[in-house]
Order: C-alpha cells, then structure tokens, then sequence
C-alpha cells in the first residue's frame, strides 16, 4: 500500500512508538550488500511481473510465480525509468468499495538511482530507532531496451529505506499507466448496512482457545440501539483458527427484536459441549458506535452465543433457535 500525492508516491509509515537502545550510532559503511539484482529480458506489465504488489485484505493469493529478487544495480544496466506496482482502495459506482491495482511511471528517475546505489548503513554501537513500519512499494528500473530489475533500497542503522531513497521516491513524477480492479473490499449492501464486508467468528475462536468464561448472572441488560450484522462462513473457512465470514445481510435492529435477543443473551445456561463449525453467525454492536459489549451469537452448528465487554472477559452461554430467529433479516 501506498499513498499518493500530486506528483509524487510516499512511503507508508504506520508509527507505533520509540524503541530506545542506548545512545545512537553512527553509520560507518556498507553491511550484507546484496549480489546485483537478475535482469530480466522484457517489462511487460505490473499484472505480470508482480501481481500481489501492495495486496491488501480481501485479495487471494496469486499463484506462484518466478519473481526476481531485489539487488544491487549491475554496473552494466542503465536504468532510464521507473515503475511503481501497488493497489489502492476506492469508491465503487453505485457504493462500496473495490482494490484497485496501479501501474505508475516515471522517467526522471536520477535522483533516485543515485540514492539506490547508496551503501547500507550499519551502526556502531546502540542505537535508538523508532518503532514505526515503513512499507516501501514494489518497483522496478528499465532500461532503454525494455530490460528491467528489481533494484535493492539501501538502509539506514535502523534497517528502514535511507532517508534519500525515501527523499528521491517522494519526488517522482508519476505517470499512471493502468489501473485494473481486482476485488470487492465492501458491497454497496454491507455499506448501506452500515456493516464491515468480512468479519471474524470470535465465538469459534474463544471457545477453540477455551478462555471464555461461564454466562453472567440472568440479569437483563439495558443497551442503546443495537446494529445487526449477519456473516456466511465459507466452508473453506470452517473450523479455521480464526473463521472470516462474508456479509449476508444487516441493519438496525428493530427495537421488539433487541428486547428479546437482550432476555435470550441473559441466560444462564451453560454452554453445551459441541464442536460443530457454524456457518452463519450475527454480529450485534452499538448503532451509535458508543462503547458497549459486542455480542456474537452462532445462527447454526452449536448455536452459542459470546458477548465481549469492552474490558476483556469475553463471556459464553447456550443460545436456541429462538434467539436465532430474532436474529433474521432487518
């Protein structure tokens, strides 16, 4: 993934915190250089030559495909250009949102190859790096014949792309050169339902790790107005370590239902013992987005139910297809 500005490409950064060593090093030369990188006859395409650049969630995987690894650039190739391969999410007509894979060039790539052919830094000492990820994107040089590779970013101390790589790709003058949609991050239905497209089964996951704790006190709970959103598990995804559903249908609740999904998830009954994978479950959360427990319960298989307050202790009980039918579509 990367985000793009008028002219230029930047280099993601998801900040964490400050990881401190000691006192910072210095850079005192080149480290596990790598061999020059294979040059490849003929560029044909980021769909060719890199299908899964900047893959994002909701994208299967690419079958496996012979592709060059990154090195230095050999002494004997000129590069001439530069192409970014990399996805970005966006709004689909009609609502909802899709990937979409880019292709981007550039042809005033000096400064960028003068910094590619910077050594790797290493420290001398301890250092004190940042804990953010930079996610430089995939790329690879051309030159005048059509040749290509993929070129090496020289690193800082800390092991992220030196600061005049990330100087250099910042300020490219990129030319889009093809987009193409590869897949469907949220349907118009789940946007309008105000629902994510894909959600985990936590009541599977919970109880396959055997932390949930036995059903609260029969005390029926007060809660603003709830959202329902009901998943398809595929049955590729059954059984999984962390089952993903696939949006069915959602919305808000009607008020007469949530009063008896609220009495239903106050039972105390004990959860049976059962290892049947559920291939529907809903999910219930707050409208308003205000805090409050999100409530998990199994459409089918075991039919248990989970609710998980905002401070942890995730609690499960024994639902029945009562609870099920309240939960039916809005």
């Amino acid at each position: 993934m990367s985000g793009m500005r008028p002219g230029g490409t930047v280099l993601v950064a998801a900040v964490l915190g400050m990881a401190l060593g000691g006192c910072a090093g210095s850079a005192t030369g080149p480290a596990d250089e790598p061999d020059p990188a294979r040059i490849v006859d003929r560029w044909a395409s980021c769909a060719q030559a890199a299908p899964q650049a900047g893959a994002v969630l909701l994208t299967p995987p690419a079958a496996a495909r012979d592709e060059p690894e990154s090195g230095r650039i050999d002494p004997a190739f000129t590069p001439v250009a530069v192409v970014l391969c990399g996805r970005e999410i966006r709004p689909r007509p009609g609502g909802g949102q899709e990937q979409v894979a880019t292709e981007r060039r550039a042809d005033e790539i000096g400064a960028l190859v003068d910094a590619l052919r910077l050594p790797t830094q290493r420290a001398d000492g301890e250092i004190a790096c940042t804990l953010d990820m930079i996610v430089p994107p995939w790329l690879a040089l051309l030159d005048e014949r059509g040749r290509w590779l993929r070129p090496y970013l020289p690193t800082d101390v800390c092991g992220k792309p030196r600061p005049e790589v990330r100087a250099a790709l910042d300020g490219l003058r990129l030319t889009t050169v093809d987009t193409r949609a590869v897949g469907q991050v949220e349907s118009s239905e789940a946007e309008a339902a105000g629902c994510s497209q894909r959600w985990a089964d936590m009541v599977w996951v919970e109880t396959s790790m055997g932390r949930p704790r036995p059903p609260a006190p029969a005390t029926v709970p007060t809660a603003g107005p709830l959202r329902l959103c009901v998943y398809q598990v595929p049955a590729s995804e059954q059984g999984g370590g962390k089952p993903a559903g696939d949006f069915e249908y959602g919305g808000p609740l009607p008020p007469e239902r949530q009063a008896g999904v609220l009495r239903a998830l106050a039972t105390t009954r004990t959860a049976d013992d059962c290892a049947t994978p559920a291939s529907r479950f809903a999910v219930l959360r707050p409208l308003n987005g205000a805090g409050g427990p999100d409530r998990y319960v199994e459409l089918d298989g075991c039919r248990r139910f989970l609710v998980v307050p905002p401070a942890g202790g995730a609690q499960l009980g024994q639902g029945d297809a009562a609870l099920a039918a309240l939960l039916g579509p809005v």
